[in-house]
């Protein structure tokens, strides 16, 4: 009898979650859905990685602690280049955070490979581990209807210090 109670009381928690729950609400860049709590990351290098695949360090930029594997430098099934924004600016569609890095493969060269390389390997083909000089963490994709134009907005009015500043 107990056994049965609790096979009924979690079927009825199941079933409960499952018509409570909403559909996600999503954002567009560039016409396409995104995950609206998402992080959104502006950020500027010091030179032009944006062709670049990037891997996240520990803080101290000595460990590689996450790599994509080649099938998930993708973003809505075109590769996952940063959007070009006003003043120098990039919005990050990879999934990057102030402790990434550049390797020396193109978006487009990695996503070829035959298999995710190994960290030695990346190691091989770091560009560079330190490449900001601005990156900026401005809300989640839900705060804005209209991410492009509401960022560069922001930009251009030099509002971007009432966000969270991570280099």
């Amino acid at each position: 009898m107990k056994r049965n109670l609790t096979i009924i009381t979690l079927f009825i928690a199941i079933l409960i979650s499952a018509v409570s729950c909403k559909p996600k609400q999503t954002v567009a860049i560039k016409g396409k859905p995104v995950f609206a709590n998402a992080p959104v990351i502006v950020y500027k290098t010091k030179q032009d990685y944006s062709q670049h695949v990037p891997v996240i360090m520990s803080p101290d930029k000595l460990t590689i602690v996450s790599y994509p594997a080649p099938s998930d430098v993708y973003f809505n099934g075109d590769l996952a280049y940063p959007v070009a924004l006003e003043n120098g600016f990039l919005l990050d569609r990879r999934g990057i955070n102030e402790n990434a890095a550049f390797t020396k493969w193109t978006y487009y060269e990695y996503s070829r490979l035959a298999k995710t390389p190994t960290i030695a390997e990346i190691n091989k083909m770091m560009l560079e581990t330190d490449p900001f000089t601005e990156i900026y963490q401005c809300g989640t994709r839900n705060d804005y209807k209209d991410l492009e134009t509401e960022l560069n907005k922001i930009i251009v009015n030099n509002k971007l210090d009432k966000y969270k500043k991570l280099k």
